[in-house]
C-alpha cells in the first residue's frame, strides 16, 4: 500500500502564492507531492499593473497568466474557488460554492485536506467604513474592477467629446477624484493623462488632456509617505505640471453621487471616484478557526512565517502580519515583500518536510519606486542594505521599476520562458495600440 502524497494547499494566486506554487511544482512535481493552488479568479495579473489596466494603457489579455495552463506546465493543481473557512482539527480548507452570473451553482461547496497550508489570499482596499464609498467609488483590487473603471472612464470621455462636437464653447470636462496619496493613487493620476493624450488617435479628435480634471486627495501632510520628502515633493511637482490638483491634509468624510465630501464640509465634484486610501486583508466568510489576526485581518505570523497559532499554517504576502525582531513596524504589503516571503516559505517547507527546523525570514528593503507613467519615475534604492537610501529619478528609475515586473515573470515562468515573455512584451509595446478601448 502506497503512502498518501504530502499535500500542500496554497490559498491565493497573487504574486506570493503563484510564485510559491511554481517553485514547489518545479521542485517536487506530482509523484510524491500534491501541490494545490486555490484562487477565486481564473487568471493572474500582477497587482501593481492594475492602474495601467484601469486606464487602458495595458491590455491585460496580453499580460495575464491562466492558472490552468500554468499549473499543467509547472506540476501543481489549480482549484477555482474562494476560501470560506478552515478546519484546523481536521486539517481542511473549506471552499464556498462557485456560482455563475445567473446564480446557478457551478461547483458545490467542498473541502480540501492539507498537510501544510499557505495563506496568500492578499488584501483589498480599506474604506475605513467611510459613508458612501462602497456605493460610489471604484477600487482597484482586481482586473474586473480595473476593467469596469476603464469602461466608465471611456464612456465619460465620449460624452464630453460628443458634447464639444455639438457645442464647441461647452466647458464639459471629465472630473476624476482619487483618494489616497500612496503609490496607487499617484500612479493612476499620472496614467490618466497618458490615456487622455492617446484618445485623440481613436476618434475623439475634440478631446485632449485639457478636458481632464484630476484631483488627488490625501489626508496626511504629503503624498508618498514611504519616500523621502524631497522625492515626494518632486512627484507632487510632476503631477501639478501635468494638471493634477494635489490636495494634502484633506480628510474625506463621505462619498456621494456628486463627489467627495471633505472634513471641512466642502464637496469636490467628480464624475468618477476612486478610493485607494489603505488596505486590509481579504475577509474570509467563516473566519480562520481561531488563527491570531491583526486589527486589519492579517494573519499574525512568527519570524518563520508560520502562524503564531498553528505551525502547519503559513501566511505570506499582504495577508501576513509579520513583525520581525527589533523592528517597530511589520513587513509592508509590497510586491518585493511578497516575492521574498515566497522564497522564504519555499525554503521552510522544504526544511520541515526534511525534518529540519524552519529558519527566520529576513526582509531586505530594496527601496520604493513610483511610476508617473511615461512622464517620470521617482524612488529610492537599497533601503536598509546600505544603511540608507539612494534617491533615483528619471530614466534610470523607470528602468529599475520595469525590472521589478520582469523579476516576477522569471519567478513564475522560469528564466527561458520569462525572458521570451519579456522580449514579446517589448515587441507588443511597438506593434499593438497604445490604448485598449474594448
Amino acid at each position: 500500500m502506497t503512502s498518501p502524497k504530502t499535500q500542500i494547499v496554497i490559498v491565493g494566486g497573487g504574486a506570493a502564492g503563484l510564485e510559491l506554487a511554481a517553485k514547489l511544482g518545479r521542485r517536487y512535481g506530482r509523484k510524491h507531492h500534491d501541490i494545490i493552488l486555490v484562487d477565486r479568479n481564473r487568471t493572474h495579473i500582477w497587482k501593481p499593473l492594475l492602474h495601467e489596466v484601469a486606464t487602458g494603457s495595458l491590455d491585460a489579455n496580453m499580460d495575464e497568466v491562466g492558472y490552468r495552463s500554468h499549473c499543467h506546465r509547472w506540476g501543481y493543481r489549480y482549484f477555482f474557488g474562494k476560501l470560506a473557512g478552515i478546519d484546523r482539527a481536521a486539517r481542511q480548507v473549506r471552499l464556498a460554492a462557485v456560482l455563475d452570473e445567473h446564480g446557478r451553482e457551478v461547483v458545490a461547496p467542498h473541502s480540501i485536506r492539507y498537510d501544510y497550508l499557505v495563506l496568500a489570499f492578499g488584501s483589498v482596499t480599506n474604506d475605513f467604513g467611510t459613508p458612501g464609498v462602497a456605493e460610489n467609488c471604484f477600487v482597484l483590487d482586481s482586473r474586473a474592477q480595473a476593467d469596469r473603471f476603464r469602461d466608465q472612464l471611456l464612456n465619460q470621455c465620449l460624452r464630453v467629446s460628443r458634447t464639444m462636437s455639438v457645442d464647441p464653447a461647452s466647458d464639459a470636462r471629465v472630473r476624476v477624484t482619487l483618494v489616497g496619496g500612496g503609490a496607487t493613487g499617484v500612479e493612476l493620476a499620472a496614467e490618466l493623462f497618458n490615456a487622455a493624450d492617446a484618445l485623440g488617435y481613436y476618434g475623439l479628435e475634440t478631446f485632449d488632456r485639457s478636458r481632464l480634471d484630476v484631483t488627488l486627495v490625501e489626508a496626511g501632510p504629503r503624498i508618498l509617505p514611504a519616500l523621502p520628502e524631497r522625492l515626494a515633493a518632486a512627484a507632487a511637482g510632476e503631477l501639478t505640471a501635468l494638471g493634477v490638483s494635489v490636495r494634502t491634509a484633506t480628510p474625506i468624510t463621505a462619498s456621494t453621487r456628486e463627489g467627495m465630501v471633505t472634513k471641512a464640509g466642502e464637496l469636490i465634484p467628480a464624475d468618477l471616484q476612486v478610493w485607494a486610501a489603505g488596505v486590509k486583508a481579504t475577509p474570509v466568510r467563516d473566519g480562520l478557526d481561531g488563527l491570531e489576526t491583526s486589527r486589519t485581518g492579517q494573519v499574525v505570523v512568527l519570524p518563520t512565517l508560520q502562524s503564531a497559532s498553528d505551525n502547519r499554517i503559513f501566511a505570506i504576502g499582504d495577508c501576513a502580519f509579520c513583525l520581525l525582531p527589533g523592528q517597530e513596524r511589520p513587513v509592508p504589503p509590497r510586491a518585493q515583500a511578497a516575492h521574498q516571503m515566497a522564497d522564504a516559505c519555499f525554503d521552510n517547507l522544504n526544511r520541515l518536510m526534511a525534518g529540519r527546523v524552519a529558519r527566520a525570514f529576513t526582509y531586505k528593503d530594496h527601496g520604493s519606486l513610483v511610476s508617473l507613467s511615461r512622464f517620470s519615475t521617482v524612488g529610492t534604492l537599497m533601503g536598509n542594505l546600505v544603511g540608507g537610501r539612494m534617491a533615483v529619478e528619471g530614466r534610470l528609475a523607470r528602468v529599475i521599476y520595469l525590472s521589478l515586473y520582469r523579476m516576477h515573470l522569471i519567478a513564475i515562468h522560469g528564466w527561458l520562458r520569462g525572458a521570451a515573455m519579456i522580449a514579446v512584451g517589448h515587441v507588443n509595446r511597438i506593434v499593438r495600440p497604445p490604448l485598449k478601448l474594448h
